[in-house]
């Protein structure tokens, strides 16, 4: 008989500009004319040709088990309207040329990229409400948008091809046993 996978319940808190850092940028309104700064999304679309555009997420549980990471792109994510969504992540744990041996569990992504799987502890449930987007680091886990209506619409920035050639997933069912649970009426507001 199959064992059951064990449930990780996490409790979301709203992400800000400081406790959003380790994982890339949440990104508010500014002043028209304002020039480019810190505050503005910093962007890596080199390496493609950059798709931006409006896509339909539909019925979106709130418990998963895959994260998945881009290596060699940033992705901006917000929902038109300013909707509440929500948003797991993990910390990239690319392995960069000459940090090989560091690591001990090293996986190679069928890209080409080394990498570590993300540890079930170090993921993080943001809450993402407003007129405001999130930009993901490069190797940023991630899984969502997440919400609670049948469905709703999102901005996407990426490359063109992010998805075909870019694409790493890591599975927690399969490799360690393990689903992560998420509760939306239960939000963590002493981290905001």
């Amino acid at each position: 008989m199959a064992k059951s996978p064990v449930e990780v319940k996490l409790i979301p808190i709203e992400a800000t500009p400081e406790n959003f850092a380790e994982y890339g940028q949440v990104i508010e309104a500014s002043r028209d004319g304002a020039g480019f700064g810190p505050n503005d999304a910093q962007l890596d679309l080199s390496r493609g040709i950059p798709r931006f555009y409006i896509m339909r997420i539909r019925d979106t549980p709130f418990d998963f088990s895959v994260l998945t990471h881009h290596a060699s792109v940033t992705q901006c994510l917000g929902s038109i309207g300013g909707h509440v969504w929500y948003l797991g992540v993990a910390k990239p744990t690319l392995i960069e040329d000459g940090d090989d041996g560091k690591m001990v569990d090293k996986l190679k992504s069928r890209s080409g990229h080394l990498y570590a799987p993300p540890a079930v502890e170090e993921i993080r449930i943001f809450r993402v409400s407003g007129p405001k987007f999130i930009k993901l680091n490069h190797g940023t886990w991630h899984v969502g948008p997440l919400f609670s209506d049948s469905y709703m619409d999102f901005y996407n920035l990426e490359l063109s091809n992010t998805n075909a050639v870019d694409r790493t997933t890591y599975d927690f069912i399969k490799n360690k046993g393990v689903t992560i649970r998420v509760d939306p009426n239960d939000v963590d507001t002493s981290s905001s």
